[in-house]
């Protein structure tokens, strides 16, 4: 049964001129140049600007990264906030020394607030037609990115899951471990395929795209229900992880209002006005 485990010690990034390059910041940005890429024919079927389009790249990035950053700060690292604040929104580590990290620690749960808030703005400024038609789209490309952002945390052998007890699993070599452990992030990276493909359909072969909240709706139930239920096979990712009187952990606390939230907009949801 030894060929079920997976050794796992991959270099972190690749040197270039005494600069690391993180294959973590690498998988960042082959997920917003694939999202630009399929938000592109989807705004070419909705007949929108090509101006229009890069805007949305800019507030998107802006918006999900700013919304990770600070998510994982407020939900898991409250402590930088007094301890090295600069730290939360510069790639850099300032405490103990100076130090170029890239930007660690990002929390899913704030990149998707921070998506909601960035799509918000941009349809006020730019768009002006509806929030959830903008939410509507920009759900396709954000699943296949969730894909590669997992891939990244895999590479960099961090939100491990708990071990296996057996010889099935992935030892994580960098964090000084010799025994499997579920690779939780590639459970993750596997299901979001689907949720891709699953949003994919319903946009380009039914016509879901036209009831408002819908495919918004359906990214937040499939999304947030695998992140509950992977939960169960991960390793805290703070001390502080484990809500008070609750069996459940924080990213399980926090994707139960996105998953009614999804249902919500799937089967209640009654838009005021029919878009023209």
């Amino acid at each position: 049964m030894h060929a079920l485990k997976i050794v796992w010690d991959p270099s972190k990034g690749i040197d270039i001129l005494g600069f690391t390059l993180h294959f973590y910041s690498v998988m960042w940005i082959v997920a917003f140049i694939l999202g630009f890429l399929i938000m592109k024919r989807i705004y070419k079927n909705e007949n929108q600007s090509e101006e229009s389009l890069d805007s949305l790249f800019i507030y998107s990035v802006i918006g999900i990264m700013l919304g990770a950053r600070l998510g994982h700060v407020l939900f898991y690292q409250r402590e930088l906030i007094s301890e090295d604040f600069f730290s939360i929104f510069l790639p850099f580590k300032f405490k103990g020394g100076f130090e170029f990290t890239g930007f660690q620690g990002l929390a899913s749960h704030g990149a998707a607030i921070g998506m909601i808030i960035s799509m918000y703005l941009y349809n006020k400024k730019v768009l002006r037609k509806s929030v959830l038609w903008i939410l509507d789209r920009v759900v396709v490309p954000v699943a296949a990115g969730a894909v590669f952002v997992r891939l990244g945390n895999f590479i960099n052998s961090e939100i491990v899951g708990k071990p296996t007890g057996t010889d099935f699993g992935v030892v994580f070599v960098q964090n000084g471990e010799a025994f499997p452990r579920h690779p939780a992030q590639l459970y993750e990276a596997f299901c979001y395929v689907f949720v891709f493909i699953a949003l994919w359909l319903f946009y380009w072969k039914t016509k879901k795209s036209e009831q408002q909240g819908f495919l918004f709706g359906l990214f937040l139930l499939l999304l947030w229900a695998i992140r509950f239920f992977v939960e169960f096979v991960k390793e805290p990712q703070s001390d502080h992880e484990y809500i008070a009187t609750s069996a459940l952990n924080t990213g399980q606390m926090l994707s139960i209002p996105f998953i009614l939230i999804g249902l919500y907009f799937m089967f209640f949801y009654k838009p005021k006005k029919q878009l023209s």
